[in-house]
């Protein structure tokens, strides 16, 4: 069946992680990744995961199917991560949420029931965006379109070009944020500018699409949702994909939920049903281990102060490496203002090297970045950090 097929090419960033587990020098570094690494190089496992999973093993009494929608608990529990423990939108009922497998499970199920009642839309994504998002919607049969988002000359949001953009997509058409920590750029939207954006969505008729994969990786929990908590108050339809890969730190867990939000609770019961059968067609019912590890962790005052400690160690890790690195180049007399790293969120930054530079590093250092210059923060650690600042302003210079 294969032999006059031509291989899939490699995927770009897991394409570059083999590449880098390939390499036998001791001193090689991953940049490219998106997984979030301590000062060791390791990717942790959270102390209150074990806790939780410890009361979990104890507690456990079969391995049956959960409902089609997951566990209500981990659901109601997302919610309250998503709107607040007294949202409005909680206490009316208006959202109906599904555990999905992983972030870019929640991103598929939404373009799977977006695509039975919305067949001719369009979906919008920022220029750039994850490289997945191109995938998920284009193999769910949607054609595909961007609007501004990141300008190179500035290091900051194109915002002029972003509100032309959005102002002129049509009513009936899908647009997909990135609700904090923007991949691949790092460069977020400040809470003016997302209440300006609600207002053009509810003047337009075009439907949000909220990809919510870092919350608290930014600012913290609550200011993270500060998109979704507007889109909320207005009113409007929207979605939201949420992923605990990083902020739990259940990567291999698969653990992700999509929120579909209405204007009533009737409206809401209508939405689920219909997700209920996407879901079903998918992967029937939903991985539980992973949700119910979040759900414990959430619904224990002890266990959910706990991942907020270590949340927060993990997002002030990442902003001391971004001071680091920004601190490092300047030490080694780098021309160039690369302060904008220090102002952007979340694991990523596009850091402005070049493809030639990227190219450089990889062959002459052993770092691993991904093509467009966009690095994980996280890769650097207190020890590779000299190592990456002396190879980067070598780089530079030749």
């Amino acid at each position: 069946m294969w032999k006059n097929i031509v291989a899939a090419p490699a995927d770009s960033i897991l394409g570059l992680t083999e590449a880098f587990r390939n390499d036998p020098n001791p001193q090689k570094v991953n940049l490219g990744v998106g997984v979030y690494k301590d000062d060791a190089g390791k990717t942790p496992i959270l102390a209150c995961v074990k806790a939780a999973e410890k009361l979990l093993l104890e507690r456990e009494t079969t391995k049956s199917y959960l409902p089609i929608s997951g566990d209500p608990v981990y659901a109601a529990c997302v919610q309250k991560l998503l709107f607040g423990e007294d949202g409005e939108v909680v206490a009316n009922r208006r959202a109906a949420t599904v555990h999905a497998p992983g972030g870019t499970g929640a991103l598929r199920v939404g373009a799977d029931l977006l695509k039975k009642f919305m067949p001719k839309a369009t979906v919008w994504l920022s220029s750039p965006t994850w490289a997945n998002h191109k995938g998920v919607f284009a193999t769910a049969g949607f054609p595909l379109s961007e609007y501004a988002y990141y300008d190179p000359a500035t290091k900051d949001v194109d915002f002029a070009g972003l509100t032309r953009d959005l102002q002129a997509i049509p009513a009936g058409d899908i647009v997909l944020f990135h609700t904090c920590c923007h991949n691949p750029s790092g460069v977020d939207l400040d809470q003016g500018q997302w209440r300006e954006i609600v207002e053009i969505a509810r003047e337009r008729g075009w439907l949000p699409f909220l990809d919510f994969a870092y919350q608290g990786f930014g600012i913290g929990v609550e200011e993270d949702r500060y998109a979704v908590e507007q889109f909320a108050a207005s009113g409007l339809d929207f979605l939201v994909a949420s992923s605990f890969s990083k902020n739990f730190g259940l990567y291999n867990e698969r653990t992700g939920a999509l929120t579909v939000v209405s204007p009533t609770a009737a409206e809401s019961t209508v939405a689920m049903s219909h997700l209920k059968t996407v879901v079903r067609v998918i992967y029937s019912n939903p991985p539980a281990h992973g949700g119910l590890v979040t759900a414990t962790i959430l619904s224990d005052p002890d266990l959910h102060r706990q991942w907020l400690g270590e949340l927060a160690a993990m997002r002030e890790r990442i902003v001391a490496m971004r001071s680091a690195l920004v601190d490092g180049l300047n030490a080694r007399g780098v021309a160039g203002d690369f302060s904008y790293i220090k102002r952007q969120r979340g694991m990523f930054s596009f850091s402005g090297l070049s493809d030639a530079t990227v190219a450089w590093l990889r062959q002459h250092r052993n770092i691993y970045v991904v093509g467009g210059g966009r690095i994980n923060l996280a890769g650097l650690t207190s020890k590779n950090i000299d190592y990456v600042c002396d190879a980067i302003a070598e780089a530079l210079r030749s």
